[in-house]
């Protein structure tokens, strides 16, 4: 789920990018887990039934990494993928309820179905979507396969991706969750593995969907607040660590709450009839001091054609002529953008 702070980023902290390219020489850790979700998401038949395998095995979180990942390295853009490890144990509750949310929309799916409600099927279909441990690990395998680098986060995902950024491996971190800004990076893009033309929900309206950079510095310096107030915001609006949130605070309040007493736990005191079972110390504590590691190399490498077409043709009924076309293009695209790039990758920083 992650916080909903859209509300609150002002527009002049956040630039548009209409081309892919714009982000070129750029090294941007991936919210792996998040963009699988949204693969699974988007790639799905007219009636929500994902794309599988002879063997009945979803397969649209491959072919959405394979093409999109793709698509990155043509662009000169040098992804690396973060997973997440164990989560912490204030995400358990969150993690109940959205296993809850996907068992009954997998109910509905199924009502829809024998309905005959083609638009329900497919939209409730998407909130079933499902990543399990077999489907993590062959995306880990073929990112392995195609030499793109990949790194286990001790524990969340978008923390570990931060972190990296804060190091200075990365310059991004991507994701469509605003949480990555909690955790410190610096940048933020977003819409990068869902851009393109999208339906609405619901309705029969197409949009354009562009990725954005959302510069944390900017966020807080136009806000007037540290990033330690931006997490306490979060924490009244609530978080994965504390769903609920402070019951009638949006995200306009929460600002002015925070402003007017500092923190939250000032703002706490001033609002005595709010329920807040969990310290809110505790849940600050993930976000500025998450577990994360120092354990990994950055390397991209040329794709082993071999092992790509075993896993997406052979054990998975990918077409082989797309396949290996489509590694062409990614064996192109390294040796002008990674391989080649790095000499001009240097000379750009020293510029900026």
């Amino acid at each position: 789920m992650g916080v909903n702070i859209r509300e609150l980023i002002p527009q002049e902290a956040v630039r548009v990018i209409s081309d892919l390219r714009e982000l070129r020489g750029r090294i941007i850790a991936i919210d792996a887990y998040n963009a699988l979700y949204q693969f699974l998401t988007a790639i799905r038949q007219p009636d929500g039934t994902p794309l599988m395998d002879s063997k009945g095995r979803v397969t649209s979180h491959l072919s959405g990494l394979f093409y999109r990942t793709i698509n990155f390295v043509e662009a000169g853009v040098k992804p690396v993928y973060v997973f997440d490890g164990k989560p912490p144990e204030l995400k358990a509750r969150e993690l109940s309820e959205r296993t809850a949310v996907r068992e009954e929309a997998r109910r509905k799916y199924e009502e829809a179905v024998a309905a005959g409600d083609i638009e329900a099927a497919r939209r409730y279909a998407q909130m079933a979507s499902r990543l399990t441990t077999e489907m993590v690990e062959d995306a880990k395998r073929l990112l392995s396969a195609m030499g793109i680098p990949w790194v286990q986060a001790p524990s969340e995902g978008e923390a570990q991706a931060a972190y990296m950024a804060l190091r200075g491996d990365v310059w991004a971190t991507a994701s469509q969750d605003y949480d990555s800004l909690l955790f410190g990076a610096p940048r933020l893009v977003r819409n990068m593995t869902i851009s393109g033309r999208r339906k609405l929900p619901r309705k029969n309206i197409y949009v354009e969907i562009k990725p954005e950079v959302i510069e944390l510095e900017k966020v807080l310096k136009l806000l007037g607040i540290s990033r330690e107030q931006l997490i306490d915001i979060a924490i009244l609006l609530g978080t994965d660590y504390n769903p609920e949130g402070v019951k009638g605070v949006g995200p306009k309040t929460a600002l002015r709450l925070i402003r007017t007493h500092g923190n939250i736990e000032n703002t706490l005191k001033a609002l005595p009839t709010a329920r807040f079972p969990v310290p809110p110390g505790e849940i600050k504590k993930l976000f500025l001091k998450p577990d994360v590691t120092d354990s990994y190399k950055l390397e991209w490498s040329e794709p082993e054609s071999s092992e790509v077409v075993s896993i997406l043709v052979k054990e998975h009924d990918f077409s082989v002529e797309r396949v290996k076309s489509a590694l062409e293009r990614l064996r192109k695209a390294y040796r002008e953008h990674i391989k080649g790039g790095v000499r001009g990758l240097d000379a750009w920083f020293k510029r900026r």
